[in-house]
């Protein structure tokens, strides 16, 4: 039986790894599955972990207030070491692009102890863009050894870093395996009928696709590179949006990060038609993108989600690492400039021809069984 230890430390983490750990322990002849969280997002992390019934093994709980790269890049090494020292892995398992996948990695690697990267070959080829997500990924790579990249795309840029092609698998994104999930959980009537109720009880949300004819707006914003003058400036479109146009409601769940949340509240606080609420548990969250009628965000996860519900993604960057969204027509890149977001988001409020042709296109991101497929392969190889 080979002992694979699993490390994450965000909620997107989790949610794209819930997936490969019940392909896993649905093999528990095979695999023992050790499960370490860095909680490098405490609360939204715990909201995951609960939704997928995820048990932690271990639990480094490394947030700190005011903390900075230095610091979780520091206390993760040391705190790591002691664990892959202790369990003695076969595999070190880790997802995506933070900061504990990385510093994971690296521990892994002076120990000696394969490494599988589970979202491997995004780039955009850009060192400080997005920060430090980019070069995280980049050194990652150099370290890994099964290299599970969702697209041909991502394939295609480890290859032209001269990564062995023996090494690296097209799997989809796992993403989308755990969004198709949820959303299998949300189709019954009543259930739709509860997640209003949830809303309104709370918030005071009333869903537009049930309240006068309304679009829902959902926007998220959180990233490091965007912090300061680039995060005002989306916040003051979204308020221009907000004052100009009547028929909407905008809807932010707030990071709590106080470079988000101190200039959210500041410019869009107490505006009639826009709702600041806490940070979301992944199945309300998924219940807004599939009611809303776009979605205007800087994250990457979102990018991959919306399309498979035929909801138009404006992103709120300069570039992506996710280009495959842009080129099948389903994602655009707007910026950070408050005029430009202002326009795209009326061009695509107002232009139903436009609306239509991103709604309906392709997800080139995966078909729900990228899970089931890096279990296979691991277990083959392994």
């Amino acid at each position: 039986m080979k002992k694979i230890l699993i490390l994450f430390g965000t909620r997107p983490e989790a949610i794209k790894m819930a997936s490969v750990i019940q392909q896993l322990r649905d093999r528990a002849s095979k695999f023992k599955i050790i499960i370490c969280i860095t909680a490098q997002h405490r609360e939204m992390i715990d909201q995951a972990l609960k939704m997928f019934n995820i048990f932690p093994d271990y639990d480094l709980d490394i947030m700190k207030k005011n903390q900075d790269l230095f610091d979780i890049t520091t206390n993760l090494l040391i705190k790591i070491k002691n664990i892959i020292k202790k369990e003695k892995p076969d595999l070190v398992m880790v997802q995506g692009d933070t900061t504990t996948a990385f510093v994971a990695s690296l521990a892994a690697y002076y120990f000696k102890i394969p490494i599988a990267h589970i979202e491997a070959g995004l780039r955009t080829h850009k060192k400080y863009s997005p920060f430090p997500e980019e070069k995280n990924r980049h050194l990652l790579s150099v370290l890994t050894d099964f290299h599970f990249a969702p697209t041909e795309w991502a394939k295609s840029n480890l290859l032209s870093e001269n990564i062995p092609e023996e090494k690296i698998w097209v799997t989809g994104n796992t993403v989308i395996d755990a969004l198709l999930e949820v959303c299998s959980r949300q189709k019954e009537k009543d259930k739709k009928d509860s997640w209003i109720k949830y809303f309104k009880e709370k918030w005071n949300l009333a869903i537009p696709n049930n309240f006068n004819d309304k679009k829902l707006i959902l926007v998220t914003g959180h990233r490091r590179e965007s912090f300061g003058k680039k995060f005002r400036n989306i916040c003051m479109a979204i308020k221009e949006i907000a004052e100009n146009i009547k028929d909407i409601i905008i809807v932010y769940p707030v990071h709590l990060n106080p470079n988000v949340k101190k200039p959210a509240e500041l410019i869009l606080d107490k505006k009639p038609n826009i709702y600041l609420i806490e940070p979301l548990e992944y199945e309300p969250f998924v219940f807004l993108m599939n009611n809303c009628y776009l979605v205007l965000t800087d994250s990457g996860g979102i990018q991959e989600e919306s399309p498979s519900l035929g909801k138009p993604v404006l992103v709120m960057r300069d570039v992506t690492e996710r280009p495959e969204g842009v080129r099948a027509g389903v994602v655009k890149l707007i910026g950070t400039n408050k005029d430009n977001i202002v326009k795209e988001i009326k061009n695509l409020l107002e232009n139903s021809c436009l609306y239509e042709r991103m709604s309906k296109g392709a997800n080139p991101y995966g078909d729900g069984n990228a899970a089931k497929r890096i279990a296979n392969i691991i277990m083959k190889k392994l």
